[in-house]
């Protein structure tokens, strides 16, 4: 069992000890007024006890009425496989590289043909998923949490997972260099090209992975789409009832003080749970 380390937390009028995993993942709190303990995760009970009455300023109460601890996610303790946190921008789409893209030979003799090799679109594909993650990634510094390339069933993933003081996001990423975008309502529109439905995904991402979030949170995790599109030419929104975020890459800088929907320890718990490659094996 790892070391468990114990923080002090006050807030909102709450005075409270949670207790952490080496790498900040909170499986237990609690609350030094009551004396009583709220368990996150499973599995940590007894090392949880010990590491509280290792802490001299936590006092628990012997009072017969003191509530019974509430049980925390079904989840089992998170383990190296599982962990989702370890995931690079674009990993789904490393995978289906490896496998099945066209090797050096193939892209070189593409090349001189003048046309596309098959694997081409998950290349651009995953050199978007690149440049977003890199600019998701500087939103920690902000208290923000960021997981890459969420597995779901049916070979799809979501591209990035946002988690922080103003909400959860899930972002789709587009990149369509030197072109033109339209964004409607529902249909985005490609150099003028065919309606695609972008929207329609990204607002399916989002509904989906409220469920997950929500199945294994004690509280409700609402969930935003955001789509960002990289090196378009130009970005033109004019939807009226848009209910999705549309940025360029840059952009999503702008969710960094978005601020009041999630308390610090309540980020840690969605995150918890989003990091764990088995939460979503049915979403």
């Amino acid at each position: 069992m790892d070391e468990l380390r114990v923080t002090s937390w006050k807030r909102y009028g709450h005075d409270r000890l949670y207790v952490n995993l080496p790498d900040g993942t909170a499986v237990a709190w609690a609350d030094r007024k009551t004396g009583q303990i709220t368990f996150l995760r499973a599995g940590y009970g007894d090392a949880v006890l010990d590491a509280l009455a290792r802490r001299a300023a936590y006092v628990p109460s012997d009072s017969p009425d003191a509530p019974d601890p509430v049980p925390g996610p079904t989840l089992p303790p998170l383990t190296p496989e599982n962990d989702l946190a370890s995931n690079r921008p674009g990993e789904e789409l490393r995978k289906r590289l490896g496998e099945t893209g066209p090797g050096l030979l193939g892209r070189a003799v593409a090349r001189m043909l003048r046309r596309g090799a098959d694997g081409d679109p998950w290349r651009t594909g995953l050199a978007g998923e690149r440049r977003v993650g890199e600019e998701l990634d500087r939103l920690t510094r902000q208290g923000w949490r960021v997981l890459h390339s969420v597995p779901l069933p049916r070979q799809v993933d979501i591209d990035h997972l946002l988690i922080g003081p103003g909400g959860v996001f899930t972002i789709n990423t587009k990149r369509h260099p030197r072109k033109t975008v339209w964004v409607g309502d529902d249909m985005v529109k490609v150099n003028g090209g065919k309606a695609q439905p972008y929207g329609i995904k990204s607002r399916s991402e989002a509904k989906r992975a409220r469920k997950v979030l929500e199945e294994h949170c004690d509280f409700a995790v609402p969930v935003e789409p955001v789509l960002v599109f990289v090196d378009v030419l130009t970005l033109d929104v004019v939807a009226t009832q848009l209910t999705i975020r549309v940025y360029r890459e840059r952009e999503v800088a702008a969710l960094a003080p978005l601020a009041g929907v999630f308390s610090a320890p309540q980020v840690e718990q969605i995150y918890g749970v989003a990091r764990d490659r088995r939460a979503w094996l049915d979403a």
